[in-house]
């Protein structure tokens, strides 16, 4: 596989506009059970993300036969209150979550709750004391032969 060297990503998320932003960039991202975690006295949720690289596929620049790409990114929260997890087993480090969507749901100005959508009804809820996140690539782009398909998405012929 090739790799493409770039700067990357950095995104701060402070606001749910700013996590619309990080949420269409994580889209079809791929994280292991094993490489997340919520370290409870830091107040911290941290996971490492294989992200497919929407901005690149849907650029306008990328030629037919230019391969789609992933990148390896951090993604973090700040001020996290609790953690809970609906069907994931935490103890299947093996177990892949295949990100839909993050949305953030306020509740007592400014705390809120962060849902980390995936497929298969997985998800991972965050209690905040306010919105603070970062998602943040880690190293080079490499090449994947195919890009993820959307079929609800797809207008009807």
């Amino acid at each position: 596989m090739t790799a493409k060297d770039n700067s990357g990503l950095k995104l701060i998320a402070l606001d749910s506009e700013d996590l619309a932003v990080v949420s269409a960039h994580l889209q079809d991202a791929v994280i292991n059970v094993s490489e997340m975690a919520y370290l409870k006295t830091e107040r911290r949720f941290a996971a490492i993300a294989n992200r497919f690289d929407w901005s690149e596929a849907l650029g306008g620049t990328r030629s037919r036969r230019k391969p789609f790409m992933r990148r390896r990114s951090g993604l973090r929260f700040e001020r996290v209150l609790g953690a809970q997890l609906a069907n994931i087993d935490i103890t299947d480090r093996k177990q892949m979550l295949n990100v839909l969507a993050i949305h953030f749901e306020p509740s007592t100005a400014p705390e809120g709750f962060v849902t980390i959508s995936c497929a298969g009804g997985a998800a991972i809820r965050l209690h905040v004391e306010y919105l603070e996140a970062e998602l943040k690539d880690l190293g080079a782009a490499w090449a994947t032969k195919s890009k993820p398909e959307h079929p609800d998405d797809e207008p009807d012929a």
